[in-house]
Formats: C-alpha cells, sequence, structure tokens
C-alpha cells in the first residue's frame, strides 16, 4: 500500500516497536516453553526464527494453536511482573513528541496489558496516546485496528499502522491500511521488506520525519 498522503493517526505497535523488549523474551521463553509444551529455542536458532513470520515460528516451536490463548495471557502476566526492567528504545520518546506537537493522533494496539504499557511510558508519554488497545490475540490486531479508526474519527486514507512483526503487517493489510516498518524490532528488515511496507524506517527519528514532512508538505 502506498503511503497515506498526510497522517493524521499513527497507530503504534508496543513490543519491539516502542519497548525494547526482545532480550527479555528471549529470557523467558524456554521458560514458558517448558510450562506449556512446546519446544525450547536454541541460542543459535534465534537469528532464523526473526526472519520468519508468526505462523512459521508457531509451527517451528510445534506450538498447538489450542494453547496460544494460555500462552499469551501467561506472556502479559509475565511482562507486568517484569515492566520495571522494559525499557524504550532510545529516540521513542522524542518521536512521540515530535509527532504529537506536529498534529499526528497517536494510538497503542498490542496484545500487551494496558497497565504494563502505561508504566513502561511512563506517565508524560502516556498522556499523549489518545487511544490505547490492550490485550489483542495473537492475530487479533486487525479488530483492534479497525475499533481505534473508528473512534478517531480519521478517516483510513490517513492512517498508519507502525509495527516489526510480519503478523502487523497482515494486520494492517487486513484492515484496509498503511503498515510502516521498523527495523529495529523483533522481524529483520529484510523479512519485513518483503511484506512491501509503505515505510520501512530505520530509526524512530525517520518516523517523526517522514510523517511530518508529508502533513507539512516539506
Amino acid at each position: 500500500m502506498s503511503p497515506p498522503a498526510a497522517v493524521r493517526l499513527a497507530i503504534l505497535d508496543f513490543d519491539g516497536t516502542l519497548a525494547d523488549s526482545f532480550a527479555w523474551f528471549c529470557g523467558v521463553l524456554n521458560g514458558v516453553a517448558d510450562r506449556y509444551g512446546f519446544r525450547r529455542v536454541e541460542a543459535h536458532e534465534i537469528d532464523a526464527l526473526r526472519g520468519l513470520s508468526a505462523q512459521a515460528i508457531l509451527r517451528r516451536l510445534e506450538v498447538a494453536p489450542w494453547k496460544l490463548p494460555l500462552i499469551a495471557r501467561h506472556m502479559r502476566a509475565l511482562a507486568a511482573r517484569d515492566a520495571a526492567a522494559l525499557r524504550l528504545f532510545p529516540g521513542i520518546a522524542g518521536m512521540m513528541r515530535r509527532l504529537h506537537a506536529g498534529g499526528v493522533t497517536l494510538a497503542v494496539v498490542t496484545s500487551n496489558r494496558r497497565d504494563t504499557v502505561r508504566r513502561v511510558l511512563g506517565p508524560a508519554l502516556s498522556g499523549l496516546v489518545a487511544h490505547t488497545a490492550c490485550g489483542a490475540s495473537l492475530f487479533g490486531k486487525t479488530r483492534k485496528f479497525r475499533a481505534v479508526v473508528r473512534a478517531s474519527g480519521i478517516a483510513p486514507a490517513h492512517v498508519l499502522c507502525l509495527g516489526d512483526e510480519i503478523r502487523d503487517a497482515q494486520a494492517a493489510a487486513a484492515a484496509g491500511l498503511a503498515f510502516g516498518a521498523v527495523a529495529w524490532g523483533y522481524t529483520t528488515p529484510e523479512a519485513l521488506h518483503l511484506t512491501r511496507p509503505a515505510y520501512l524506517f530505520e530509526t524512530p527519528d525517520a518516523v517523526a520525519a517522514a510523517l511530518l514532512a508529508h502533513r507539512t508538505g516539506g
């Protein structure tokens, strides 16, 4: 999908886009695997998994589909437990402030819990977010995207979904929204490029520069 002419609503993913949680995820994954009976991940496999879709990862790890809600609930609880150890990527705070100051409405759509998101963002950045939709299932972001767009009153043609996973791109496409991939998260830039995103951003500064340039006509 082509980039929106002027982005008025940026829907932000949380883990891997705003929050640098990949190392944390790798640190808890094998404990979750033992608890729910799927295959553990060896250190040498991690880079290969970062090039796969969520569907392909689940097949590789032999995760039974019926266990997904249980696993997701447990992962959300672990993230809430460890929220104090999670940090935003460098440049995220500045990106959010610049977009908000430039007139872009901010939303967060995530599989994570609302209290975790607010704790990691902190009060000031949380106050910049106009719409938050949390607790999305692994493949349930499309419905959340549509709900946020309806609540915002902004036309889909002026919306950009920002994320770091192939499933984010798939959900945006299913909702009829443009997708901006970020190169600093869970999935490799090479794999994200194959989803044909409207943008592939290398840094948070590049996000703000691109979106505000369109708004000002620069």
